[in-house]
């Protein structure tokens, strides 16, 4: 990112808010079987509850109904996403979506290789969230030489 940019920066973090019918079962999937450590927990004495997990680098991806479509019949063959879908990079997607589906998520669709070569799987997830496990594949050098990759600045 160049300095022009970083100069402009404001937001300081992404946090992505999942109210959870059944906050211990999503708290144990997603602290302990997907592992995002845990950053801190407030409670109050009324019984709200709260725990605030840290997912790593956070991006915001936007993309038109073409895209969204493109990407649900590359990794699933059909439509199943809704408008959000929350994707997390992780080192071994079969593995992790072997464990997830242990601990109680519903696999949509299986771990695919993707056009962009990443190994993406979806899946439900507690708290309500359709959710894609990927391992990347490739680096991100060989991704910006590949057909259609790179920013909207570079591809004119």
């Amino acid at each position: 990112m160049s300095t022009h940019a970083d100069d402009r920066r404001q937001v300081r973090q992404l946090r992505l808010v999942v109210e959870a019918e059944d906050y211990e079962a999503a708290l144990a999937f997603y602290r302990d079987v997907l592992g995002l450590p845990e950053e801190a927990a407030f409670s109050t004495g009324d019984g709200a509850r709260v725990a605030i997990l840290d997912a790593g680098r956070a991006t915001l991806e936007i993309a038109n109904p073409a895209q969204k479509k493109m990407i649900d019949d590359v990794e699933v063959g059909r439509q199943v996403a809704p408008k959000l879908r929350v994707a997390f990079e992780v080192d071994d997607s079969r593995a992790t979506t072997e464990r997830l589906v242990a601990a109680g998520a519903s696999e949509v669709a299986p771990p695919t290789v993707t056009p962009w070569q990443s190994l993406n799987a979806r899946l439900d997830a507690p708290g309500g969230l359709h959710i894609t496990v990927f391992q990347e594949l490739s680096s991100p050098e060989e991704r910006q030489e590949m057909d259609g990759f790179g920013t909207d600045a570079t591809r004119g």
